[in-house]
């Protein structure tokens, strides 16, 4: 047991680096306690004694008010501690800690902690220097973990084999330091890449040789397991008890055999969905993957990887589901909120495709009504260009409301009160689901019953997006389930709160209600009014959501690092056919903003995205825009 112990603690965080004579004295001090998933670690209003060392597992950490209402406090992984520092104010504190896994924790009393620390200096160095950094992880943003990472990458079809090795030769390609333990026999030709095989002389490497394995190699920043599924369940067990991460790599047509094994190793039970994520493999011309419906039971999150080139009308969202894998195992999650607006937020279009052609690759989209609409579109893969064309066609009025005064907020009136939405979607949406799409996307709509927002992250595509278009009056309000849905942008237009909420730590929001004219229907407040008739209701109420929408603005915006303000000024919150146009204008606006989101994500993962004199120093030309330089001025608006 000791041994084990000493090499667990031989890629801990707080111990990496220690002398040997350091370890045995901490194992000789310290108790070992085994936790089973869903077990409290510690009670809230319990003074803490000791600093607890987490050698395998995962806890999570809630703060419970004087009501007894639970928050989360932080997240405690493997290689991480708790009590070095409450430990010493010798007091209650409201802090229940609980298992999230089958988790090992090594204990030592907080004042032999303390005397081993001065006996130790080497220790007392390590530890600080350790807690400083969490301290600027926290403050400061995302920071590379000095001990390694253990990930393992799970296969049930040599056809994946291949996927997984790319991933690791972008993981080398951008500065890691990977060793590599794999049951195939073909190695890694790579300088950032050690490999070991899991079998030598025709047996299997045992658990000891592992550790000892794992613990040679200690200058890595990344121990990958690169494993098939016909591992024995006691095997799958210790593996996964062991790892930080898994990825399932999962052939689309192989969907069922993959889940049916995932059920096998009882995730949900022991705990370990939420270090589970699912890597699809697609081919073909489906751009979504198939529909399970407890698939976010055995897995935190999935992605989507395309294994060949995008055709259209599909684009290049659909290639990017490699990165987004690469994002997340780096702790980079990189969100775009889209603003409602109605018309005005076909410009979303352009921003899109402009973040797409700077290589900005984005991880989740939360849209509210018109940002819904097109950020789910996308999210299905369709090309942004293609969207644009397809809107200016199915949203032209047609040749009778074109004739008629007021003609365009007419035909609007038509296309919700004949529900004309619904099929105009479904011939790009099909009945495609939220979760099966390539890119994460949330919409935002609002409950008349209940007074709130309400999330939609899972559920049929086309009734997110009908819901978060709803616009009152318009149209009446959509039950379903015991709610009365409406416009999502009466209470939340500009979503970027909802990407922090599902941990996005970089986001980038697009408003297109940051401007407003001060005109309406021709009434200018130089302009006399006293013969002119009164607005009609149409055009009112799209102003009066504008209006809305343009104080709520700064509120919005708020958790934004970026934000995206196209000028979209003169034209008009009906004119649909004008999309093209409209994406133009989103494109220019983005491409002026792109040197600033290089900038900040060098700030948050200077190895994932590097800086080159082609991402810092200026931006790509700028489409033409009708009434516009051609080439903007580079602005770069920094938030106080």
């Amino acid at each position: 047991m000791n041994d084990e112990v000493l090499s667990l603690l031989k890629v801990h965080e707080y111990f990496q680096g220690a002398s040997e004579e350091t370890l045995e004295e901490v194992v000789r001090l310290g108790r070992i306690a085994q936790f089973p998933a869903g077990s409290v670690v510690h009670e809230a209003d319990v003074v803490l004694t000791t600093v607890g060392f987490v050698l395998r597992g995962r806890l999570k950490a809630v703060r419970v008010s004087t009501s007894g209402t639970e928050s989360l406090f932080r997240m405690i992984e493997r290689g991480e501690q708790f009590g070095l520092m409450v430990g010493a104010l010798n007091e209650p504190v409201p802090i229940r800690v609980v298992a999230l896994e089958p988790t090992t924790v090594l204990r030592l009393d907080y004042e032999e902690a303390l005397e081993l620390t001065f006996a130790r200096p080497e220790l007392r160095r390590l530890w600080l220097k350790t807690y400083a950094g969490s301290l600027r992880k926290f403050f400061l943003g995302a920071a590379p973990k000095r001990s390694a990472t253990l990930l393992a990458l799970i296969h049930n079809s040599p056809a994946t084999r291949p996927a997984a090795e790319r991933l690791i030769k972008r993981l080398g390609d951008i500065g890691e330091q990977l060793g590599v333990l794999s049951d195939s026999d073909r190695r890694l030709d790579s300088p950032n890449v050690r490999f070991r095989s899991l079998r030598e002389d025709g047996r299997d490497l045992t658990s000891q040789e592992i550790r000892e394995q794992v613990t040679r190699w200690q200058d890595v920043n990344r121990i990958v397991f690169d494993v098939h599924t016909y591992l024995t369940p006691e095997r799958t067990a210790q593996l996964m008890e062991l790892v930080d991460r898994a990825v399932y790599y999962i052939p689309a047509e192989a969907a069922d055999a993959a889940i049916r094994h995932l059920q096998a190793i009882d995730v949900t039970a022991r705990g370990w969905r939420d270090k589970i994520s699912i890597a699809w493999l697609l081919g073909g011309d489906s751009p979504v993957v198939p529909a399970i419906p407890n698939l976010p039971d055995l897995a935190s999150r999935d992605f989507k990887i395309y294994e060949t080139p995008p055709k259209l009308p599909t684009g290049r969202s659909l290639a990017n589901g490699m990165e987004r894998l690469v994002h997340d195992l780096r702790g980079v999650r990189v969100g775009v909120a889209l603003g409602g607006g109605a018309a005005r937020g076909l410009s979303h279009l352009g921003v899109l495709k402009a973040l797409e052609r700077s290589g900005v690759v984005v991880d989740m989209i939360a849209g509210t009504s018109a940002g819904a609409m097109t950020g789910i579109l996308y999210s299905a893969g369709l090309d942004p260009d293609y969207n644009a064309d397809a809107f200016a066609t199915d949203l032209r009025p047609s040749w009778i409301f074109r004739r008629l005064p007021q003609g365009n907020y007419w035909h609007l009136l038509y296309k919700y009160r004949r529900g004309k939405f619904d099929p105009m979607l479904r011939k790009y949406l099909h009945d495609w689901r939220l979760e099966q799409l390539a890119l994460p996307c949330l919409s935002v709509t609002v409950d008349l019953v209940s007074g709130n927002s309400v999330v939609r992250e899972r559920g049929d595509a086309v009734h997110a997006i009908l819901e978060s278009i709803n616009l009152p009056v318009l149209s009446v309000p959509i039950v379903r389930n015991g709610q009365a849905l409406i416009d999502g942008g009466l209470v939340n237009n500009i979503p970027a709160n909802v990407l922090v909420s599902m941990g996005c730590n970089f986001v980038i929001a697009v408003s297109v209600t940051a401007k407003l004219e001060t005109s309406f229907c021709d009434i200018k407040p130089e302009k006399p009014t006293l013969s002119r008739k009164n607005p009609g209701i149409v055009p009112t109420i799209l102003r009066s959501l504008l209006v809305q929408n343009y104080n709520l603005n700064a509120f919005g915006v708020q958790p934004a690092d970026v934000v995206i303000e196209p000028d979209v000024t003169g034209i008009d919150a009906s004119e649909f056919m004008r999309a093209k146009e409209l994406a133009v204008i989103g494109e220019a606006a983005a491409l002026e903003q792109v040197p600033k989101i290089h900038r900040l994500l060098n700030r948050l993962d200077p190895q994932l995205f590097k800086l080159t004199p082609d991402t810092h120093e200026s931006a790509p030309a700028g489409p033409a825009v009708p009434g516009r330089t051609s080439e903007p001025e580079l602005q770069s608006r920094e938030r106080p």
